[in-house]
């Protein structure tokens, strides 16, 4: 689903009720072309883990296949993941574009809290290898 910024000017996420949904910033490029991409989802809900809940599991040369609306599928390798803290995220470090297709996927990691949630941000840095 498409995602914009939520009232605080955050990259806004999917409704939690539905743990499977991903959501692509639309204030970015789409995943595969000139840019970098981002994907957001939660990592899990109350009834358990949601659709990012393995991101931080998933190591440098994993693929992130992303179907795209024009049908085809941009294939994406991950070059790093990473864990920031929520309160000094390096927006500009995320989501500058780097000249070339790319993809953040990004969910909810770190500590928790129930009064705060989740402290930080698990951040996986993708390059596009395929367009299939």
């Amino acid at each position: 689903m498409q995602v914009g910024l939520d009232t605080d000017g955050w990259v806004g996420a999917p409704p939690p009720e539905d743990p499977n949904l991903a959501g692509w910033f639309t204030g970015a490029v789409s995943p595969g072309e000139k840019g970098t991409a981002v994907v957001v989802g939660h990592v899990d809900n109350t009834q358990g883990p949601a659709v990012f809940y393995g991101l931080g599991a998933l190591k440098k040369g994993n693929h992130v296949e992303v179907a795209r609306r024009d049908g085809k599928t941009a294939v994406f390798e991950i070059y790093g993941i990473e864990v920031f803290e929520k309160n000094n995220f390096p927006g500009d470090r995320v989501y500058a574009s780097k000249g070339s297709p790319e993809l953040r996927v990004i969910t909810c990691g770190g500590g928790f809290s129930k009064a705060n949630g989740y402290d930080g941000n698990v951040v996986a840095f993708a390059r596009l290898v395929e367009v299939r």
